[in-house]
């Protein structure tokens, strides 16, 4: 079928709205109308090069991994989906049958290996091509930025129907991501007090997860003045411009102890950000790494003998450390019961045409998350 979708052709472009054509679905495939996609940042990682090598062999791309939609048509051997049904996508496919999603992690399902890499999840075809015949790939298996999807069923997760197709968006990826790097990796308890460095859609969720673990400070740091004062809706009870300005506020809140964990959030993590993260974090804390740096990123800024003789950690996390069929009903039942902010995640929303407005918005520290919504 012909839909239209947000395409890049190449590192340092402006996303093109074009039509391209689809397969019919395969088997273990299905057809999704989509509803609406979140301008996430890992898709501008995509725009800048950071991620090396795989760029090159992604392009041209459909972007777009975090979304929602409703099916329309199943493949052959589909038994869990059928036409009608609401979904938000998952950028990791799970399998269930690979060591991870047998023991519960399927956020490392070994299928997400290939996740940026061309082709279907099933069989490695191309099933997205241009009107010319050239073929597409999608981002992470998904392609959000399109009028219609071509998804594998291992990347689908059924959602209620009375829930808002938005906020189902928004925990695919965003939402799950950082509320999942306070609770799951970083362990918020009671009484603690939690740094989160960067607030976009990803951070202020890593806020919402530090106060609903009951943290008794929670800081939001970030050089935006309109995402500090944000920040204060989903949860943050102080503020800094930086790491450097926290220091000496994180200190004082303490009395010298520092803090009990770190989140660094930002849209694009650096090693040198880990010895700043490392010097505010207490004896025996965590340093949470959740936003994504460049793939050849390899140099970090480490005091190696005082992370030793302090007994601290840093600890790596996807998706929030969590398995998306559990993570995303989880968060979305907190939502219906009032005790998740995902309405007002929704800074401004954008049509498909106005992709790059959306962008260079999120560029402009204008929005907490922008979304397209299609018709």
């Amino acid at each position: 079928m012909k839909t239209r979708a947000a395409v890049l052709h190449g590192a340092n472009q402006e996303w093109q709205v074009t039509d391209v054509e689809l397969d019919a679905p395969a088997k273990g495939e299905v057809l999704v109308k989509t509803f609406a996609a979140g301008l996430c940042h890992s898709d501008e990682h995509i725009v800048t090069g950071d991620l090396g090598s795989l760029d090159s062999s992604m392009f041209p791309v459909i972007g777009g991994h975090e979304g929602s939609g409703v099916i329309i048509e199943v493949g052959e051997g589909v038994t869990d989906f059928e036409v009608g049904d609401h979904v938000a996508v998952s950028f990791v496919p799970a399998c269930g049958k690979c060591r991870w999603c047998a023991s519960g992690q399927q956020n490392l399902c070994d299928l997400g290996a290939g996740t940026m890499n061309p082709g279907m999840v099933a069989d490695g075809r191309c099933g997205h091509h241009g009107l010319n015949g050239e073929e597409i790939s999608t981002m992470a298996k998904l392609g959000t930025f399109a009028e219609h999807m071509l998804l594998s069923e291992d990347s689908v997760i059924k959602v209620d129907k009375d829930i808002p197709l938005i906020p189902v968006a928004l925990v695919s990826c965003g939402v799950a991501t950082g509320y999942g790097s306070a609770v799951n990796r970083a362990e918020v308890t009671a009484g603690d007090t939690v740094v989160v460095v960067g607030c976009g859609g990803i951070g202020v969720n890593a806020l919402q997860g530090a106060k609903l673990s009951g943290a008794k400070n929670v800081i939001a740091v970030d050089p935006s003045e309109f995402k500090r004062e944000q920040s204060e809706i989903f949860g943050s009870t102080h503020t800094a411009s930086s790491m450097e300005e926290a220091m000496e506020l994180v200190g004082g809140l303490t009395e010298g102890v520092m803090a009990d964990s770190v989140i660094l959030t930002p849209g694009v993590v650096y090693g040198d950000m880990i010895a700043p993260a490392q010097f505010l974090t207490r004896k025996g804390g965590t340093i949470v790494v959740t936003g994504l740096a460049p793939m050849m990123q390899m140099d970090v800024q480490l005091n190696l003998f005082e992370f030793a003789m302090m007994n601290k950690q840093i600890k790596g996390t996807i998706f929030g450390s969590d398995s998306p069929r559990r993570a995303v009903p989880r968060l979305l039942g907190m939502y219906q019961a009032g005790q998740l902010k995902l309405d007002e995640l929704v800074t401004q929303t954008y049509t498909l045409d106005q992709i790059n407005e959306g962008y260079q918005d999120m560029r402009d520290n204008k929005n907490i998350r922008g979304v397209l919504l299609f018709d």
